[in-house]
C-alpha cells in the first residue's frame, strides 16, 4: 500500500496550492480518502474527506469556502485545492484512506497514511 504527496511548498498569503494524492496497493472505492494536517506542537486534525462512492465532502469549519477536496477514481488520485491560504495553514498535510470508522475526523480510524507534505504560508 501507498499514498504519495506532493504539491506542497512555499506560498504567501492569499495564495494558492493543490496537493495531490497518489494511492496504490488497495482497492480506492472501498475507502474514504481523507487530508489531514499537523503544524508543530499540535494534534493532527482532519482538513477533508471525500466518499470514493458517490462523492461526498466533508470539511473542517477553519477551510470551508477556502479548500476544495475531489478525486479521480479512475486514476486512484485525490487532490485538495487550496485557495485564500493563511499562515495558520502552515502544516505537513497527510493523505489517509478509511474504510469504516465511526468519524471522518479521527485520525485514529484511518488504515493508511501517506509521508506527508509540507505547506508553509508566509504573511
Amino acid at each position: 500500500v501507498q499514498l504519495v504527496e506532493s504539491g506542497g511548498g512555499l506560498v504567501q498569503a492569499g495564495g494558492s496550492l493543490r496537493l495531490s494524492c497518489a494511492a496504490s496497493g488497495f482497492t480506492f472505492d472501498d475507502y474514504a480518502m481523507a487530508w489531514f494536517r499537523q503544524a508543530p506542537g499540535k494534534e493532527r486534525e482532519g482538513v477533508s474527506c471525500i466518499s470514493t462512492i458517490d462523492g461526498t465532502t466533508y470539511y473542517a469549519d477553519s477551510v470551508k469556502g477556502r479548500f476544495t477536496i475531489s478525486s479521480d477514481n479512475a486514476k486512484n488520485m485525490v487532490y485538495l485545492q487550496m485557495n485564500s491560504l493563511k499562515p495558520e495553514d502552515t502544516a505537513v498535510y497527510y493523505c489517509a484512506a478509511l474504510n469504516g470508522g465511526s468519524s471522518w475526523y479521527f485520525p485514529d480510524d484511518y488504515d493508511y497514511w501517506g509521508q506527508g507534505t509540507q505547506v508553509t504560508v508566509s504573511s
